[in-house]
């Protein structure tokens, strides 16, 4: 549910493949003074639709978009050039269940944003408090 209404039905994997976000792609790069550019130039001329969504040290992650053919493809390009470019290993995954969900929480409006609504209640007839007495 975003924002009080109803956004998605059904199974882990259909919600996964439905509203995820395609493939993510950790390449790790080896040596002591890892060389990320080359790498960071090959995944933007092979596949020009992905996102580099985090750089550290050895490590490049990728989001790579859900298009048919983008599995073999992502596992044939890397394999074939992992050794020119030094990587050392690389992992790719499917969207995870939690991701999907942090998708549909960007929707969500926070009291803030939405559109206020005046539903005063009536209190005409309630007794008034009267103070505790204690002993």
């Amino acid at each position: 549910m975003v924002n009080g209404r109803f956004k998605c039905l059904g199974s882990i994997q259909h919600l996964k493949n439905r509203f995820g976000d395609g493939y993510t792609v950790i390449l790790r790069v080896g040596g002591s003074s890892p060389a990320l550019k080359p790498v960071e130039d090959f995944v933007q001329q092979t596949f020009s639709d992905s996102i580099l969504k985090e750089k550290h040290h050895n490590t490049l992650q990728y989001q790579f978009p859900y298009t048919q053919g983008a599995l073999a493809s992502i596992f044939s390009q890397f394999t074939s050039n992992q050794h020119r470019l030094g990587v050392e290993d690389y992992s790719v995954s499917q969207t995870t269940l939690d991701q999907v969900f942090v998708n549909f929480a960007r929707h969500q409006h926070g009291e803030d944003d939405s559109p206020s609504y005046s539903n005063p209640v009536d209190i005409t007839d309630e007794l008034p408090l009267r103070p505790l007495q204690t002993s």
